[in-house]
């Protein structure tokens, strides 16, 4: 079997809606019937579990555990599928294949990853690890925005990484950094995913304004919704509204992924 490959999901900044785009793309992938995996590692801010119906007591042993040394990688990953919650969207994972690796919530933990730092050395064993011990085919990577040595690692490592921006100009010019940087590191296959545009814009002029700026693929254009913002991270938007526009042109992000070598 060939190795599985890391998808990371990365924007320069903050707000742009990246975790929720990166378990909605790890779901949508899993009910394809792949075995897929989802690390959170914003771990000054992680917030990824929360979609996937988790809170301090459910997720118990944590990617914090896992980089000081206490637990093995086998010990921190969450069966979503076994454990899919009550909310209508994760009730579509039940028995799929997908499997998520948390940050601790904790302040503690938390202020204690800000003083001593990260291992990025025990960090990158661990992504290595994890796609082995779970025999993934896709291990999706939820960054920390910007640039910094634990985002370095997460897009060095990458087989794919999706950027994912807003059509607004800090984002615009904070994404040309990012795409030098991947770029400068030989990440395989680089993709762009705008989110938020304003519904009253033209999505192809976007899409191909976008594409010609970095010379990179975007693999689709996200819609600013209120209905998303309604939704309020309680449950996995593209499993409950799979019709919807936004659920709609994130699938269509999945095929770029599968087609991916």
């Amino acid at each position: 079997m060939s190795k599985g490959k890391i998808v990371s999901i990365h924007s320069f900044r903050g707000g742009t809606g990246k975790s929720n785009i990166s378990a909605n793309l790890a779901a949508q992938l899993a009910l394809t019937g792949k075995r897929v995996g989802v690390v959170d590692t914003d771990i000054q801010s992680p917030g990824i579990h929360v979609l996937f119906g988790l809170d301090e007591d459910k997720m118990g042993k944590t990617l914090n555990d896992f980089l000081h040394g206490t637990v093995t990688i086998k010990e921190v990953g969450f069966n979503i599928g076994e454990n899919t919650g009550d909310e209508e969207g994760r009730a579509k994972l039940q028995g799929k294949n997908l499997w998520l690796f948390p940050s601790s919530i904790r302040g503690r933990d938390i202020s204690q990853i800000l003083r001593e730092g990260i291992d990025f050395n025990k960090l990158n064993e661990g992504l290595q690890t994890t796609i082995s011990e779970f025999d993934l085919d896709y291990l999706f990577v939820d960054t920390h925005p910007g640039l910094n040595e634990e985002t370095l690692l997460s897009i060095a490592t990458s087989d794919i990484l999706i950027i994912i921006l807003r059509p607004d100009n800090q984002d615009i010019q904070g994404t040309s950094v990012t795409v030098d940087v991947a770029r400068s590191l030989d990440v395989p296959n680089l993709f762009l995913l705008v989110n938020k545009a304003l519904p009253k814009y033209n999505f192809d002029q976007i899409q191909n304004e976008i594409q010609n700026q970095f010379n990179a693929q975007v693999t689709g254009v996200l819609p600013l919704s209120f209905d998303m913002a309604e939704n309020a991270s309680k449950d996995l938007f593209s499993l409950r509204y799979p019709e919807h526009q936004w659920s709609q042109s994130l699938i269509g992000v999945v095929d770029f992924i599968l087609a991916a070598k």
